[in-house]
């Protein structure tokens, strides 16, 4: 499917952007993302590697339509992402320790 990003057409494909991000470990969420393979990715993280461009160059906006035309699950900074139960433990084990050492706070 063409696709305008940056004002450079690009010819996408769902599977071409599901291969491109296999093996590529997600950033930290701060605003919109999308959900492929099964993990979460910043659409930012995603738009620059797709389209091999500095992420200043393009929107959040511009990466959303496109992946969200291709039938990705785009979310949005205000919509909550599901953690899965791993993502879950692990940021309870990176979560700081309580004042003197009382685990209940």
């Amino acid at each position: 499917m063409r696709v305008v990003i940056a004002r450079f057409p690009f010819d996408l494909i769902k599977t071409e952007v599901q291969d491109s991000m296999k093996g590529v470990k997600p950033e930290p969420i701060t605003g919109e993302s999308v959900l492929i393979g099964g993990r979460h990715y910043p659409v930012k993280q995603v738009g620059e590697i797709i389209t091999r461009q500095d992420r200043r160059d393009f929107s959040a906006g511009e990466v959303t339509r496109a992946l969200t035309r291709l039938g990705f699950t785009c979310s949005s900074s205000s919509t909550p992402v599901a953690r899965t139960p791993l993502e879950e433990a692990s940021a309870l084990l990176q979560a700081p320790a309580a004042p003197d050492g009382d685990p209940t706070g």
